[in-house]
């Protein structure tokens, strides 16, 4: 019978292997991988590796092909020191999947090199109640909810396009909003900017959001912005957020961010609307044009209404 260290040995001649440096690499650059963390649930739970599934060793081959559908999927496993996801990943291999990595180190060594770690917090009775259509949804589940909860959106403006926006993803559960405006809440909003009330009207637009969303989504923690972003202040404003919306009126405030969400990765969700026409686009970093590409430059004053 051979030996563990016999095992490894055999399965590292076959089996390539990559370390947290270049794991990080290719999930920054949002390669098509499938990232699968082989442990026992409970070890998930303490911390795990995003965007990881958790398929315990012992069923790997069971559920595999729910995760990987296509043998030529490029997978990437690991365990707590790596030794496990080594074996596991030879027996991939054997099941025909033939892009498959293991990572260097495991879970271990990516937390000692000072990357990300996911740990879950278990939910709510009141919680699974809320989301459970989520939960029916197999692009959302629950796994996908955890991660909404744990998501951090700037919503820039909180109007016509910011209202709506603010108001769906605090009932979808995004678990952090930052929302910024400075503006005061006019009785001509209210046609249109369904985040306030009649009695707002003449309050801060982010304080009468954010009592709408408290009120909404006990879940959200909301993050009141009373100022207009700038150039002194966009940088601090937007590096603590997953993602950034922006509904702005003026085109001043979309090439600003459009520039600082570009030099900082951040992705812009960007929406725009003149009467009864509108548009909505996703600039996201190195994976597509930004909106100075598509508008290299503003239009001449008073050209276009904003």
């Amino acid at each position: 019978m051979k030996t563990l260290k016999e095992m490894l040995a055999e399965a590292r001649q076959v089996i390539p292997e990559q370390g947290p440096v270049e794991l990080r690499r290719r999930l920054d650059a949002g390669e098509p991988l499938v990232l699968i963390d082989v442990r026992d649930p409970d070890e998930y739970r303490d911390g795990f590796i995003e965007p990881a599934s958790n398929i315990s060793r012992g069923f790997l081959e069971f559920r595999i092909g729910a995760a990987a559908t296509d043998p030529s999927t490029p997978i990437v496993l690991y365990c707590q020191t790596g030794l496990r996801s080594m074996l596991a990943a030879r027996a991939l291999r054997e099941l025909g999947y033939q892009n498959v990595v293991n990572l260097q180190g495991g879970f271990q060594r990516w937390a000692q090199s000072g990357f990300p770690v996911v740990k879950d917090r278990p939910l709510t009775t009141e919680q699974i109640q809320r989301y459970s259509r989520h939960f029916l949804l197999n692009q959302v589940g629950e796994k996908g909810q955890r991660k909404l909860l744990r998501a951090k959106v700037l919503l820039i403006g909180a109007g016509g396009l910011g209202s709506p926006t603010a108001v769906y993803l605090a009932a979808a559960g995004v678990g952090t909003l930052g929302l910024m405006d400075g503006d005061i809440v006019d009785v001509s909003n209210l046609q249109r900017q369904i985040l306030h009330t009649t009695a707002n009207v003449g309050r801060p637009k982010v304080d009468s959001g954010t009592e709408m969303i408290r009120a909404l989504n006990p879940d959200v923690n909301i993050i009141p912005l009373p100022m207009r972003i700038d150039v002194d202040n966009v940088m601090d404003v937007i590096k603590d957020y997953d993602l950034v919306v922006d509904g702005s009126d003026n085109f001043d405030t979309r090439y600003l961010v459009n520039d600082a969400c570009y030099l900082a990765g951040k992705t812009n969700v960007h929406g725009s609307i003149f009467q009864f026409e509108g548009m909505a686009t996703v600039f996201a970093p190195n994976q597509g044009p930004c909106y100075r590409c598509l508008y290299p430059s503003p239009p001449p004053p008073g050209l276009v209404p904003s």
